[in-house]
């Protein structure tokens, strides 16, 4: 039987609802600036909702703009909402919009360890980014991940805190290593302070996850460097069932030895249908783009694939040929995008 959804766009009237009647609920207050009392108020009343196996919570504030006083929700805001979810553990499908929120570690931790609660979840987005979160939340998030048996979808979104670095990625990767059913995984971890030891970490974590057939990762403007994607690509080289792959490593400081590393990855990849590789502004010249030419052309399943290499060490013109070229004879290509400038 289909459960009915009841929408509310307005704290008081949730609030005054039958909240243990609720099964699936859509609250969009992402308009209502409810700030840390509001946030508080919502999560007791959260803790009531037993019987929700469904809910889509949306509290996100626009970036850049100026956010008026007392509009975010912040570290108590988001502790009161973990309190209050730590009650909902029949969930099985949750959203989270809590971007741009001035949540911090206190905050995530908060939050964290509530929804270390929620066992039997199958499907999660969470939408942190814009907020100021550092590796205690990141680890403490990564603690509640590791009770996610069932989880097979995730999307989490962590980019532009600014702050994040390898121990918090650390910690998150330990989580996620137990989430071995797994599907379908979205990574945004763009914009933080992410090294080399935080991306071969997560690559160890990820090897884990071998019923992964959907993956992108945004670790863009970090520090990965060529032995971060080297360990980055050496635990991918597990998830051999991938079909969807989209890899954006824009400015990581990644040479020729990292590009390579990562070609030797993607010949693991026999049923890759669809690639995206964003290594814009990086530092690869005619060696990496070579072993990534010669990986590409063994991955003969491609019907789609995207390569950015534009910003690099000068790639000549006769090697740019000879990676096109490779491209060109994937028999089951159906679209090709290659950018060399």
């Amino acid at each position: 039987m289909i459960q009915q959804i009841k929408e509310y766009y307005s704290l008081e009237e949730f609030l005054n609802s039958s909240l243990q009647s609720h099964q699936v609920l859509d609250i969009d207050l992402s308009n209502a600036q409810i700030g840390v009392t509001g946030a508080q108020g919502l999560g007791s009343a959260l803790a009531n909702c037993t019987n929700l196996s469904d809910l889509t919570l949306s509290l996100g504030q626009i970036p850049y703009l100026p956010l008026k006083l007392g509009s975010s929700i912040g570290d108590l805001g988001a502790s009161g909402l973990g309190s209050g979810l730590a009650n909902c553990t029949n969930l099985s499908n949750l959203t989270l919009n809590l971007k741009c929120n001035q949540i911090g570690d206190q905050g995530l931790s908060g939050l964290g360890s509530g929804l270390a609660n929620c066992t039997n979840l199958q499907n999660m987005i969470l939408l942190l980014q814009y907020n100021t979160i550092g590796d205690q939340g990141a680890s403490v998030l990564g603690s509640a991940l590791a009770n996610y048996s069932n989880l097979s979808n995730l999307t989490l979104d962590l980019g532009h805190n600014q702050k994040i670095g390898d121990q918090g990625l650390s910690g998150l990767g330990s989580g996620l290593a137990n989430c071995t059913n797994l599907q379908n995984l979205k990574l945004f971890l763009d914009y933080n302070k992410i090294g080399y030891e935080g991306a071969s970490g997560l690559g160890s974590a990820l090897a884990n996850c071998t019923n992964l057939s959907n993956l992108a990762l945004y670790l863009d403007y970090n520090q990965i460097l060529d032995q971060g994607l080297s360990g980055l690509g050496s635990g991918l080289a597990n998830c051999t069932n991938l079909s969807n792959l989209a890899l954006d490593l824009c400015s990581n400081k990644i040479g020729d030895q990292g590009a390579s590393s990562l070609g030797f990855s993607l010949v693991n990849f026999t049923n890759l249908s669809n690639l995206t590789l964003n290594l814009r502004w990086n530092q690869i010249g005619d060696e990496g783009a070579s072993s990534l030419g010669f990986a590409l052309a063994n991955c003969t399943n491609l019907s789609n694939l995207t390569l950015d290499l534009t910003a690099n060490n000068q790639i000549n013109k006769s090697q740019q040929l000879k990676v096109k070229s490779k491209c060109f004879k994937l028999k089951r290509l159906v679209f090709l995008k290659i950018n060399f400038q």
